[in-house]
Order: C-alpha cells, then structure tokens, then sequence
C-alpha cells in the first residue's frame, strides 16, 4: 500500500524507520538518473562512514575475548594476589559504525564531478557531531566549486545547514545551488499537504537539466520497505511535535484513509 501522505511522511523519520529509508532512497535516485543521463553522465552512491553514539543502559557483551593458555599448572600459589571488586559499575559511550549513502554524478569521460545530491541524515544536523562538521565543510567545498548541489533535508528535527535569507516555515526543504546562480540558491519548502516536486537536475553545458521525479522516487521506496507494515498510523508522529493546526490536518488525513 502507498503512503497516506501526499508527500514527505513524517512517520519515516523515526529512527527505527529512518536508516533504511535513507540506504534505499539514494539508489533510488541513482537508477532513476542513470537511466536518462548516460551515456555522457553516470550516477554513482557514495558512502561516508561515521560513528554514532549510543547510549547504554545495560550490560553488552563484548566482542573480544580474554583467555589463558593453561600448559602449566600453576604453583606459585602464595604469588597470586586477591583482587579487589571495584565498589561501583558505570558506563562509558559506545561509538558504532554509520554509512551515509549520497549520490554523484560525474563525466563519464573525465571523471569530473558534476552534481552532488545530498540526503541529509540526523547526524548531519546534530550540532557538536562529527558528521555535522563534516558536512558542513564538505558544503563549503561544493560551493566553492564548479560543481552543482542538491541538499535533500526530510528531517524536522535538528539544525538545518544555513542560508543568507530566511525562507518561509516549512518541515521540509530541498536546496538546489546551481554553480552557475551562486550565491542565489533555489529553495523548495514543502509542507505537510504538498506534492514532492519534480527536481532539475543540473548537468554540465550545453546539456539540457534532467528531471528527478523526487515524488516517484520516495513511493517506490516506501513500497519495497514495507512501511505500511512497520508504522503504527494510530500513534503520534515521531517529535518534534506538530503544531495544533498541523496535528489537526493530519488526524483528518489519516482518518479518511482508514488508517487511524
């Protein structure tokens, strides 16, 4: 079944839903794009490797083991020291692997990059995180290059990658910066009730743009998750939490749906 919402569903950014809807949607873009710009031009994922936090509160068996080659029997009993138990258990934090998967587009003929379309993901809006550096820095070299960039931002929570001009309230926002309009930058603010757009998608010239039917890309991928299985329609939305006019618009939604 498709998603009830008629554009971004905010119930994917739950975290348990998130990372695979993040993993899928990227080489859902990659085919959607690689069957209109090749031969010239070739779509490719590209994976970043980060570390993510995870707060423990129980005991975790650890991946490496301590033993002892017994060949000997031991007879220095008296060398033997009784150990002390510590009085207290705490906890330090867990650091485990995060792959981020964007696409690329490059010049077939070159390897030049073209275009860089960004999924952003919490870690890159999460002040004080590794990633969240990284990205930003890694935007700053796009921009400050010949090659073009999308930032697709479906998250409502975190702090947003900047621009000059505030832009009308949205939960949603896809930035395009075409190299050549820099510092201008087109924005698409999408609410709750609006369509995904249709994107241009920027090649080098004197190639034309090429559409990506983000809207397309995002059903498809909610299809062969299996969402409908896994989101309880019944509950809240993940937070933050929705404005009265929003949650009112939503609850009506999802009753005329059948899902709630």
């Amino acid at each position: 079944m498709p998603s009830p919402f008629p554009g971004m569903d905010p119930y994917i950014e739950d975290a348990e839903i998130w990372s695979d809807f993040h993993n899928n949607l990227a080489p859902e873009i990659q085919g959607q794009l690689n069957e209109v710009i090749q031969p010239r031009y070739v779509a490719r994922l590209i994976p970043r490797v980060t570390y993510e936090v995870v707060e423990i509160t129980r005991g975790v068996r650890p991946d490496i083991g301590i033993w002892e080659q017994t060949t000997q029997p031991r007879t220095l009993r008296e060398a033997v020291a009784v150990m002390t138990p510590a009085p207290v258990t705490s906890f330090v934090e867990m650091e485990f692997p995060l792959e981020l998967v964007n696409v690329e587009i490059f010049k077939t003929d070159t390897q030049e990059l073209i275009t860089a379309i960004e999924i952003l993901s919490p870690v890159n809006k999460k002040p004080g995180h590794d990633a969240y550096q990284e990205y930003l820095r890694k935007r700053r070299e796009l921009l400050r290059s010949q090659a073009h960039l999308i930032e697709i931002d479906f998250l409502r929570a975190g702090t947003r990658p900047p621009l000059q001009e505030r832009v009308p309230p949205a939960p949603y926002y896809i930035v395009l910066s075409h190299a050549n309009q820099r510092p201008q930058v087109a924005v698409y603010p999408l609410q709750f009730q609006d369509r995904l757009p249709v994107l241009p998608v920027p090649l080098r010239e004197p190639d034309a743009d090429v559409a990506l039917d983000l809207g397309a890309a995002v059903a498809a991928v909610y299809k062969r998750g299996g969402y409908t299985t896994l989101i309880d329609y019944r509950r809240a939305p993940p937070p933050p939490k929705l404005s009265k006019s929003d949650a009112a618009w939503l609850d009506t939604l999802l009753r005329a749906q059948g899902a709630r």
